[in-house]
């Protein structure tokens, strides 16, 4: 019964993803595929509609980058663009959102801190503070870089 007590496995993070079907005119495709690909999203497929100067757009996108995601869309197509979600899948981010560098060649690689984004840990803290639960952030993160300043009279 000892070894229940402890976390001997790596955690591992769902998220939901949003299927979205949009229709843009062709002048606004690639503002179209920038939005989605800040939001981490993966463009399905993308056919021209004949006779209309559209394209018919298939993306997916993970459900928490998808607030405020109509805004950007509209706001970057100027309007033309209406994206619409529907649940699609969930899907599994295969990094552990607890993982620090432990071994000689992680610290070769990442370096002390590992200075990639932990996209699973950057997911659970932005679920953790919409929430109101705690969040492990540091208020000083490099204090070699802080510096006083101060007047002199």
């Amino acid at each position: 019964m000892d070894g229940w007590t402890t976390l001997d496995w790596k955690h591992r993070i769902r998220h939901g993803h949003g299927f979205s079907v949009r229709k843009v005119k062709t002048n606004y495709v690639g503002k179209l595929y920038a939005v989605i690909g800040r939001r981490h999203g993966r463009i399905q497929s993308a056919d021209l509609i004949e006779g209309s100067g559209q394209f018919d757009v298939t993306a997916v996108i993970p459900v928490i980058e998808s607030f405020n995601f109509a805004t950007e869309i509209r706001k970057q197509t100027s309007g033309l663009a209406m994206p619409q979600l529907v649940f699609s899948h969930w899907e599994t981010v295969d990094i552990d959102p607890h993982w620090v560098p432990s071994t000689e060649e992680e610290y070769l690689q990442y370096g002390e801190k590992a200075d990639f984004t932990n996209v699973a840990r950057v997911y659970m803290d932005a679920i953790r503070e919409r929430k109101g639960l705690a969040v492990e952030k540091k208020l000083v993160e490099f204090a070699e870089k802080q510096r006083t300043l101060s007047k002199n009279k």
